[in-house]
């Protein structure tokens, strides 16, 4: 995985784009009719139900408008929220809460529409030892933060882009001349270029499952598009020698059946691709 410095620089990286996608040159409706000295206050207001996310996010993109913008917090990412809660108030500069106010919301409606969709998943698995992860079907240039959602939400990270992990899914096998092949110059690859990178290789069925187990140096085998049957077999074929991963349009009806299966994690796009926002608001008070 990346390193929290890197997450850190991806994350200003979004709120830096933000702000020159939203505010360009400037925002003429509030210098139209607000003095640049006027003060004021707003609350972020939920008017929806489940896991609140970007919470601290929405500090950074305060911070990053208006230093001296104040931010008093009353509930915390992770934390489940109702109709009718306030999740901070923000004080300062009336024309720097405005600048602020459209990247915070849409930013934590989406943040907790992912949080709250994971932790749903992750309720499902509890009493399995089988965990949730995200997948890199995320929304363009807004990654960080939607991974991060699904952390706050109880899920785990998988790789965060095609450069901290190897994925070695069918199109790679095939390309490369089969499973073997591409294990093999993956591994030549990566000590030629002084890489340490964990392996993930994809099967299709049990013949790869047991192909992939005559080759070392795999750190999780991904079962992909397997019925229930079949991925017990494979569980019980790879056994301790690697860790499993189910996917493939497993949904909240299904999610438990495969984690039964003892599978040690479950990767659904879902979590990131099929979320409606969490309705908020941020009001002047």
């Amino acid at each position: 995985m990346i390193s929290e410095a890197q997450f850190q620089h991806e994350l200003e990286l979004i709120i830096r784009n933000g702000i020159r996608e939203d505010i360009g040159p400037g925002d003429f409706s509030s210098l139209a009719c607000i003095p640049a000295d006027a003060k004021g206050k707003a609350k972020l207001l939920v008017k929806d139900e489940g896991i609140i996310a970007g919470v601290d996010f929405a500090k950074m993109i305060f911070a990053e408008v208006d230093a001296n913008l104040v931010v008093e917090t009353f509930i915390n990412d992770g934390e489940k929220v109702k109709y009718g809660d306030v999740v901070f108030h923000v004080s300062g500069s009336s024309q720097s809460i405005l600048r602020a106010e459209r990247l915070v919301l849409n930013s934590m409606q989406r943040m907790s529409a992912i949080a709250t969709k994971t932790n749903h998943f992750a309720q499902l698995l509890q009493g399995t030892k089988t965990k949730i992860l995200d997948t890199r079907k995320t929304t363009p240039g807004f990654r960080a933060c939607e991974k991060w959602a699904v952390k706050i939400g109880g899920g785990e990270n998988h790789r965060f882009a095609l450069y901290d992990m190897i994925m070695l899914k069918d199109n790679h096998n095939d390309f490369a001349g089969g499973i073997t092949h591409a294990i093999n110059k993956t591994k030549a690859f990566l000590a030629e270029n002084n890489l340490d990178l964990k392996i993930i290789v994809e099967a299709r069925n049990l013949d790869e499952i047991k192909e992939i187990l005559e080759n070392k140096g795999v750190y999780r085998i991904l079962i992909d598009n397997f019925n229930f049957e079949d991925t017990r077999t494979a569980v019980a074929l790879i056994g301790d020698k690697c860790l499993t991963e189910s996917s493939g349009n497993i949904n909240e009806k299904t999610i438990r059946q495969y984690a039964e299966c003892g599978v040690d994690y479950i990767s659904s796009g879902a979590l990131t691709h099929s979320v409606y926002n969490m309705d908020l608001s941020l009001k002047a008070i």
